[in-house]
């Protein structure tokens, strides 16, 4: 019998919500046992497809779908797994550049439900702990991929990279992009120590692809990590890899990238920042590696690819009249590659900031970082209850930071977004909706919620010019 929509919406839902009673991504329980007895049992799908494994502080996402694009423009089944999502779990586990179905997610963990149940009741008497969050999606982002099959999946580290469930893959590239300082009460409190735990992903037989790092000691230990493994091969941004040139264009930048074997000349990127225009050579240099070419990837394959990436949650402009800016960026470094491509690309005279973030990241600095861009500031809270750190606290911290004029309390986002969008409009002396922008940030929880406000159909009237709304 035909299971109708609305059926299916929650069996999803009653599906999603068993999983989110497990241990969840912000609090892990490190160790690769757990995911390691599963995959035994299961026969092991994932020694079924090449890996591509990126870790970092941030970037991984930008470049884990960049990856994705020119492996899939070369026509190999591409497996994709990324985190967080924004709006739906579906999307962290893609194949072939689409998100897998309702009927995909519900039916990979009916498969591997009785799998998960044994793997409990092994480690409970040893251990007490049963399979986190991200291990059970983790299993089920193998299963499916090998179920597909794909070629080559890329897969993007939760946190750290040495007791990730992914690290269970063996990579044949692995990228560690940037590291600066997150999560440090799980990786350490010094780059170098967040750098090592990192480093955990290097494997025998791997090309190791380094993005630029801040001190030439987070280098030194992500090679002394390769040089302890057999056959690996490492390329570092700013030496074998190096962007040669780069120009902001419409929607993003165009850049000229350098290999080892090649250069490749006005390479589209359709994000704004001079991050991305690393990632986007990390991912370049991987698929170098990975891809059965013997050669440069072709100029026109790698344009096509790049042009169609556009990262949901990333500088991602929602909307305009006034400009509507989403980020998730929850750290300083984070932060940083914000505020550098805003001054770069937007010619704001005034910017109205919506921000809430999470209780146990670090507040005051990145508060501290966006204060010069920002003429105004909507505090306001997400929807992670249980992480998110209370409107009333947050506020405190921004008029210490920014002064009390300059701080509005909302603490519902939608009431957020409106009072932004309003401010905007009167701050805006040009009248047409671009001298003042929007920028929404501080989590991708934030984002996410944000997102799904303003697509949705009732909420359209958030965006348009103040003599078009409802009053």
């Amino acid at each position: 019998m035909e299971v109708s929509t609305e059926d299916r919406q929650q069996e999803m839902k009653t599906v999603y919500e068993e999983i989110m009673k497990r241990a969840p991504e912000h609090s892990p329980q490190p160790s690769l046992e757990r995911i390691a007895y599963i995959l035994d049992l299961l026969g092991h799908p994932e020694q079924s497809f090449h890996v591509v494994q990126i870790t970092g502080t941030n970037g991984k996402g930008s470049t884990s779908k960049l990856t994705e694009a020119l492996i899939r423009s070369y026509g190999l089944r591409t497996g994709l797994y990324t985190s967080p999502h924004l709006e739906k779990v579906n999307e962290r586990i893609s194949i072939d550049g689409e998100s897998i179905s309702d009927d995909t997610f519900i039916d990979t963990y009916k498969q591997i439900k009785d799998y998960i149940d044994l793997t409990d009741q092994h480690f409970a008497p040893i251990n007490g702990t049963k399979m986190s969050f991200f291990e059970v999606l983790t299993t089920m982002a193998i299963c499916a991929f090998a179920d597909a099959p794909v070629d080559i999946a890329v897969m993007e580290v939760g946190m750290g990279g040495r007791w990730d469930a992914t690290n269970i893959l063996t990579a044949d590239v692995a990228i560690i992009g940037p590291i600066d300082m997150d999560h440090m009460q799980w990786l350490g409190n010094t780059l170098e120590d967040i750098a090592t735990e990192k480093a955990g992903i290097i494997k025998d037989n791997t090309t190791v692809i380094v993005g630029p790092q801040k001190t030439e000691s987070v280098y030194n230990i992500i090679a002394e990590a390769a040089t302890q493994k057999h056959n690996t091969h490492l390329l570092r941004d700013g030496e074998e890899l190096e962007v040669i040139s780069r120009l902001p264009a419409v929607g993003g930048q165009v850049a000229t990238l350098k290999t080892p074997l090649g250069t490749y000349t006005d390479v589209p990127i359709k994000m704004f920042g001079e991050h991305q225009s690393h990632n986007a050579l990390a991912a370049l240099a991987a698929c170098e590696a990975i891809l059965p070419i013997n050669g440069v990837i072709d100029g026109q394959i790698l344009a096509d690819a790049f042009s169609t990436v556009n990262i949901p949650g990333r500088i991602e402009v929602i909307r305009n009249s006034p400009t509507v800016i989403l980020d998730g960026a929850h750290n300083p470094h984070a932060i940083e590659h914000l505020v550098t491509a805003i001054n770069e690309n937007f010619a704001f005279k005034n910017i109205v900031g919506v921000v809430s973030m999470m209780k146990d990241k670090q507040v005051e600095t990145v508060l501290s970082i966006l204060e010069p861009i920002f003429t105004q500031i909507v505090v306001t809270q997400n929807s992670n209850i249980g992480r998110v750190m209370p409107v009333e606290e947050l506020a405190e911290i921004a008029k210490d930071v920014f002064g009390e004029d300059r701080v509005i309390v909302e603490p519902l986002l939608p009431n957020a977004i409106q009072t932004a969008v309003n401010n905007a409009d009167v701050l805006d002396d040009t009248g047409l909706g671009y001298g003042c922008g929007v920028v929404i940030t501080g989590s991708f929880v934030t984002v996410g919620d944000a997102r799904m406000l303003l697509k949705h159909e009732q909420n359209k009237m958030l965006l348009k010019p103040k003599d078009q709304r409802v009053s």
